[in-house]
């Protein structure tokens, strides 16, 4: 598999790449981190926050998955004592600042299917931040939604079985959101000390050091980073081969629910290996971002400007006029693997809301149904990977 692919990946780089493009990208995105993190403290946090801070906080996360992950594919050109330090930190600070979005999108995602379920309409607006993390870390305007299940349920016209499953499916969607919302908060409140602790003001430190000087080895000079990009597309490669794909090639996975009723609150045995294709896929990405940068690509019609600044929130941007994504033809891929991400990890938080001590019998149906339709976009996610793959990538040679 690993022949076909080398095509669209290394073909716009013909020629060596030299370690200086590395330092500019890494130079570009340190300042993008710095430039966030300013607009993050000028937007405000706690009850002052707004979008502006939200949408500064996803580019610090943007900007530190792009270092973190330069620093890991292109480590033989830098110095090893400080890249091995830096690395770990970065994952922290994207990591920590992650967790507030995840339990929103989270929380919104499991309403619109208990609603989609249940037969009612689809989920009311919710204001900001029924839209995402933009309403702050109270959680106050969300509160509003399991009122919304609770109101729309006596209007529907179902079938009594369907009926039973509608009043499961407020008191279901009433939990969910008392435990995502707590979580929700949790995750503001550990985000916000962790941007004021001394631990971040070290590392954003090291990313003002770094926006000016970029600690190359003495080897550098002479290197060329063609191939440490291609082992991180073999590294993605060979993992993608790992992976059952003929047995996502069918919409339906039967073995996917032989530990659908374990006790065990571990995750699904099956999701680990995709989420480490999403990893690896994402680390090919930021590889190709800095061939092109070296091609000239991206830097072409705003040399100055920071490459993060160009890239929507998601995995893979549909649509960049100064800086064009690297391999469009993993755009469909990666969109598939982040699907299963959300709704593995929305699985995850319904059983655990099964497992809460004294639910009522049509509560825990409700969450059982929901676990069930989550794991099926799970198994529909691996499918659409599956024929993104085996289509796109590999039939486009």
């Amino acid at each position: 598999m690993s022949g076909p692919v080398s095509g669209p990946v290394s073909g716009p780089v013909p020629g060596p790449v030299a370690a200086e493009a590395l330092a500019g990208y890494l130079r570009a995105q340190a300042t993008e981190f710095l430039r966030a993190l300013r607009l993050h403290r000028e937007a405000g946090a706690g009850a002052a926050a707004s979008e502006g801070s939200v949408e500064a906080a996803l580019a610090l996360r943007r900007s530190a998955r792009r270092i973190s992950g330069s620093l890991h594919t292109f480590q033989a050109v830098l110095d090893p004592d400080w890249s091995e330090a830096m690395r770990p930190e970065l994952a922290w600070v994207s990591g920590t600042l992650a967790l507030e979005h995840a339990c929103s999108a989270r929380l919104e995602r499991l309403l619109q299917a208990l609603h989609r379920l249940s037969g009612t309409a689809v989920l009311p607006a919710q204001g900001p931040a029924g839209a995402g993390p933009a309403g702050g870390p109270g959680g106050s305007a969300r509160s509003s939604a399991p009122a919304a299940v609770t109101a729309t349920a006596p209007a529907t016209t179902a079938a009594p079985g369907r009926g039973s499953l509608t009043v499961g499916a407020a008191k279901a969607g009433a939990l969910l959101d008392r435990q995502l919302t707590l979580a929700r908060t949790r995750a503001h409140s550990t985000a916000l000390q962790a941007l004021g602790s001394s631990r971040f003001h070290a590392v954003a430190d090291k990313v003002a050091v770094l926006a000016s000087e970029v600690p190359l080895t003495p080897a550098a000079d002479t290197a060329d980073l063609r191939p440490p990009a291609e082992a991180a597309r073999e590294r993605l490669v060979d993992a993608v081969a790992a992976l059952p794909l003929i047995t996502a090639g069918s919409p339906y996975n039967a073995e996917a629910l032989a530990h659908g009723l374990s006790p065990d609150p571990a995750p699904h045995p099956q999701d680990a290996p995709w989420h480490q294709v999403r990893l690896l896929l994402r680390l090919h990405r930021y590889a190709l971002e800095v061939l092109y940068r070296a091609a000239g690509t991206a830097a072409a019609a705003e040399p100055t400007a920071p490459t993060a600044a160009t890239v929507p929130t998601t995995a893979f941007p549909t649509t960049t006029p100064a800086a064009p994504p690297p391999d469009l033809l993993l755009l469909a891929a990666g969109e598939a693997l982040d699907r299963h991400r959300d709704a593995s990890e929305a699985s995850a938080a319904a059983a655990h809301a099964a497992r809460t001590p004294r639910i009522a019998p049509a509560t825990a149906y409700a969450l059982g149904v929901l676990h069930a339709d989550q794991r099926h976009e799970v198994e529909a996610a691996r499918y659409a990977f599956q024929r993104s793959w085996q289509k796109d990538v590999l039939g486009s040679l």
